[in-house]
């Protein structure tokens, strides 16, 4: 089996020596994700919409990697 790097623009870059996601066979490791919108900067407001950022940038990686349906 080989890994297979997972990268989207829907995500923010990674910040550092690792990847979005790494796909090894069916197993899919995600990295972890902070509140930051694709521009790289810290979404404002409060612990609700950060938290929401954090999700949707969750969302983008899994889709990219083939694990989530558009739309969900």
């Amino acid at each position: 089996m080989s890994l297979d790097i997972v990268s989207t623009a829907g995500a923010p870059a990674a910040i550092g020596p690792y990847s979005q996601a790494v796909r090894f066979g069916n197993l899919l490791f995600t990295s972890g994700q902070i509140p930051l919108g694709t521009d790289g900067q810290i979404v404002e407001g409060g612990i609700e919409e950060q938290t929401h950022q954090v999700f949707r940038n969750l969302a983008a990686v899994l889709e990219a990697a083939g694990a989530l349906s558009a739309g969900l």
